[in-house]
């Protein structure tokens, strides 16, 4: 069988099942109208997904880094995370937290962290459904898990995270976050809740909407071109923090899908916009938190 080429209607049913109201057979359903069949819609459907399975960029018996799971205090209970740092460490470094995606704390957000740490960081990946038992194997039921959480506790749970990186012992008390879709989102409420926070990079996630002119810092952040739905609020996100005089700097990247950076997609991973903005993000990183 001939695969149909994936169009953005096909990408922008993904995107409504997994971040709107449309649920799965609602998007196979509306998938196989695109795609001509529900055979071809089964076969797509993968290539739309994260693939578990695809290798890790940096593995997690590198030799280089140092990593271990870890759990500290949260907000009424225990988070647990992913710690890593560069094996041969002498000196405290900068501090980042890398948030996760609505799929929590799977294996390609530990690969993410690995890469932020070989490039001289100490870097931890919070498990944001800690409060519900921890991320699952399924992912599909860890994202049906979002819904659940508590959005203050949450946000709580991201303070609680910052305070413990800055007094991390490994750390230099400098802490920057990054996150991805759901983690974006949460590294810009996480800059209106923790004033110690140096920075945040948020790969496109939703924008604040409330607190903005309590934001102490410094952001970056990025957007795919062909997505509509985050979109909508870089305008007003970009005014408002205009508005309240803070340092903001703005990339969208033309021609880019949502998730454009999840090298596990097929369909949504573009090469040149991720390479770019990690370029970006790490530069800016070590300009803020040294």
């Amino acid at each position: 069988m001939t695969l149909p080429k994936i169009t953005q209607d096909m990408i922008d049913a993904y995107d409504e099942y997994t971040h709107l109201t449309l649920d799965r057979r609602g998007f196979m359903d509306k998938l196989a109208k695109l795609a001509g069949s529900g055979a071809a819609a089964a076969a797509i459907a993968p290539m739309l997904a994260a693939n578990p399975a695809q290798a890790a960029l940096v593995e997690e018996q590198d030799a280089r880094l140092s990593a271990e799971d870890i759990s500290w205090p949260g907000e009424g209970g225990e988070m647990k995370g992913y710690l890593v740092r560069p094996a041969d460490q002498s000196g405290r470094l900068p501090t980042v937290i890398v948030i996760h995606e609505n799929r929590g704390l799977n294996a390609h957000i530990r690969d993410v962290a690995r890469r932020v740490a070989l490039e001289g960081f100490v870097a931890l990946a919070p498990d944001y459904l800690s409060p519900l038992g921890g991320t699952p194997a399924d992912e599909d039921a860890a994202r049906d898990m979002f819904s659940k959480l508590d959005p203050a506790k949450t946000v709580a749970n991201g303070v609680a995270t910052v305070a413990f990186l800055k007094g991390h012992e490994t750390g230099n008390g400098n802490v920057g976050a990054v996150g991805f879709c759901w983690g974006g989102g949460a590294v810009n409420n996480l800059a209106v809740a923790a004033p110690d926070l140096k920075a945040g990079v948020a790969y496109y996630g939703a924008q604040a909407k409330e607190g903005i002119d309590r934001i102490q810092a410094a952001l970056l952040l990025h957007y795919a071109g062909q997505d509509e739905r985050i979109n909508a609020g870089i305008d007003a996100y970009k005014a408002a923090l205009q508005a309240a005089g803070k340092e903001a700097t703005f990339h969208i990247y033309e021609g880019a899908q949502h998730a454009f950076n999840n090298d596990t997609s097929a369909a949504r991973y573009d090469k040149a916009a991720a390479d770019l903005a990690w370029e970006r993000t790490i530069a800016f990183f070590k300009e803020k938190l040294a």
